[in-house]
């Protein structure tokens, strides 16, 4: 038997791959810090989701900073790596807008006016990147 393949993608998804953990980064790009309203706004049970938070700041996507000390209570923003993933999220969900059966689409307005739709370019060439313009780099 051979060994699966190496990939980025499957390392990406053992850190943000799990529902609950996307959905957090999506709490949290969309301003929400604190962890009651992260839960409510996810439907995430309470024990997973400070799994969650452990696990994603373990791995450098979030971090919490201590707002008030008796109790002690946190807020969560995204560190850089999170901030990386809201290109992703928003990728996600225009395909979610177009392939399922979801009745509330999400719409975003870019601050230019104009209703988001994402492209990907060449960052070389301006070209537009669909994934069947690729091919994998030898390794030197």
């Amino acid at each position: 038997m051979t060994a699966p393949r190496a990939c980025t993608i499957a390392a990406s998804l053992a850190v943000i791959g799990e529902k609950w953990s996307i959905l957090v980064v999506r709490e949290l790009s969309l301003g929400v810090h604190r962890f009651d309203t992260i839960q409510r706004n996810t439907g995430a049970p309470r024990d997973i989701l400070a799994s969650r938070l452990r696990r994603l700041e373990a791995e450098g996507v979030i971090e919490k900073r201590l707002y008030q000390e008796r109790p002690p209570r946190y807020e969560y923003s995204l560190t850089q790596a999170g901030d990386e993933l809201r290109p992703i999220l928003l990728a996600l969900s225009e395909w979610g807008n177009r392939w399922t059966s979801e009745h509330t689409h999400a719409r975003w307005v870019h601050s230019c006016g104009a209703e988001l739709e994402m492209h990907q370019t060449c960052a070389a060439c301006g070209g537009d990147v669909t994934g069947l313009d690729l091919k994998r780099a030898s390794r030197t």
